[in-house]
């Protein structure tokens, strides 16, 4: 079974770059996965982007190496091993605010008898390398390989951190600074650097090293990524594609214009 090199990314004490998809566009997917990311998350829970839409974004990234991952709505099990049977080789879960949120989370994801996931492997068994029907290997291996990601991202969540993260098959977890910030009753675009959301972060980030657990987070800047990584979180999405076609088309669009005003003037 085609191995997650994201584990061994971690497992030499590297960190993750993850590129963030929300567009609903195959070929956005395809560019994406060009870049040099060593993984990237199809995004739909606020990505307008529906299943069978992640199906032929899945297939895009999967004319590279990069490891290919899907953020659900919710703590869903039927999104969850539909996403799983799919071919993503993790699955990042919002709102997991609890040890009965985080084992639901983990049972959803493994075959029994470590969980409740229903065989089926349907694009999955290909992606991962079977060729054959019933998903050559794939069942014997998926448990391993696979990555459970829950995000952590309210108060609740940073109280029962420490329980959460002994739940067996935490694969990592993962920091939404908006959602949290607006749960510490700030504003979300200060998810970044409003005070008490910095220590709410600093903490989870210290019990996920107490714990062994990889930490990632949402950043909205070259800057805070590289901060992040420095800090020691393992897994780091750089923005998402819709903020890069965003920054670099207004960027684009403010220097032709304000070219022109200069010769005008």
């Amino acid at each position: 079974m085609r191995k997650n090199t994201l584990k061994e990314i971690w497992a030499a004490g590297g960190a993750v770059l993850n590129g963030w998809c929300s567009i609903p566009s195959s070929f956005s997917a395809e560019v994406m996965a060009h870049q040099g990311f060593d993984s990237i998350t199809i995004d739909t829970q606020h990505g307008v982007i529906d299943y069978q839409m992640a199906i032929h974004m899945l297939q895009a990234i999967s004319t590279t190496s990069v490891i290919p991952m899907m953020r659900v709505s919710w703590n869903d099990p039927n999104q969850l091993m539909k996403a799983l049977d799919a071919g993503a080789y993790g699955v990042i879960c919002p709102m997991i605010n609890t040890v009965d949120d985080a084992a639901a989370l983990v049972s959803a994801c493994k075959y029994p008898p470590r969980g409740i996931r229903s065989f089926g492997p349907i694009r999955a068994k290909y992606y991962a390398g079977g060729a054959t029907h019933g998903g050559g290997d794939y069942h014997n291996f998926a448990d391993e390989e696979t990555l459970v990601i829950p995000q952590i991202e309210t108060r609740q969540a940073i109280e029962n951190l420490d329980e959460i993260l002994q739940v067996e098959g935490i694969g990592a977890i993962y920091v939404g600074p908006s959602d949290l910030a607006m749960a510490l009753g700030s504003e979300p675009r200060k998810g970044q650097s409003d005070p008490e959301v910095v220590a709410a972060r600093n903490e989870i980030l210290a019990t996920c090293k107490r714990r062994g657990i990889p930490a990632g987070i949402h950043t909205n800047s070259v800057d805070v990524a590289v901060e992040m990584i420095k800090q020691g979180f393992q897994l780091t999405s750089l923005q998402s594609d819709d903020r890069f076609l965003m920054q670099k088309a207004k960027a684009e669009v403010e220097a032709v214009r304000g070219a022109l005003a200069k010769g005008d003037s």
